[in-house]
């Protein structure tokens, strides 16, 4: 996934300093006016790349998901701390499981589409604008999808105490903690998962 984020970033690069301006050129005047007409088509490929990535993110963290609602390692089911009436982390896996199938429909490449404009003098267009708004939504999908996992993941992990992982880790939860507590009642989860992402983005703890 790195890789393919790392080459999206260069290609990005690349084309933000190359010169692909299709100047128009008179002759007569000796002027030449750029006229802005690059074609986009290595951005298009790199954003229909980098989207297919972030969706393989998204389907692995899914997957991780359901493996901590499934009553397996000890853990209960659907991370329950009170069973009976309550639901526990049953609804926001349905919520990842939901978003992973919007990106993978997201993900048909849109570079490979054309439909000539301009009276055909735009004869082979790259379609990155709609690329460009396909992989964001697809990236906006997996930030969510591994909120719900670090919401689920957190539940987990407080069952299992008092075991701890490793000292990040625990220094990671703790901060958490102060944001997102522990579920012991059904509550909305979608407020949990709304606080997770916004801890993720404010948070210091970075590992790249």
């Amino acid at each position: 996934m790195r890789d393919a984020v790392r080459y999206a970033a260069s290609v990005f690069e690349t084309e933000m300093n190359s010169v692909t301006d299709n100047p128009t050129v008179f002759v007569d005047d000796d002027l030449i006016v750029s006229g802005g007409n690059f074609h986009g088509e290595p951005l298009a490929l790199a954003l229909d790349f980098l989207a297919m990535a972030m969706n393989e993110l998204g389907s692995i963290s899914e997957r991780r998901i359901y493996r901590l609602i499934s009553g397996e390692r000890g853990l209960p089911a659907f991370l329950v701390a009170k069973p009976g009436l309550n639901s526990g982390f049953m609804i926001p896996q349905y919520a990842a499981a939901s978003i992973v199938s919007q990106s993978k429909q997201l993900c048909t490449p849109a570079s490979v589409d054309s439909i000539p404009s301009s009276n055909e003098q735009e004869d082979h267009v790259s379609m990155g604008g709609n690329a460009a708004t396909k992989a964001l939504k697809v990236v906006l999908n997996t930030e969510k999808i591994l909120a719900i996992e670090l919401y689920n993941a957190a539940q987990a992990m407080d069952f299992r105490r008092p075991l701890k992982t490793s000292e990040f880790q625990e220094a990671f939860l703790f901060e958490y903690r102060k944001k997102v507590a522990f579920v012991q009642f059904d509550v909305l989860m979608y407020e949990g998962i709304n606080k997770t992402i916004q801890f993720l983005n404010e948070t210091s703890f970075k590992r790249l």
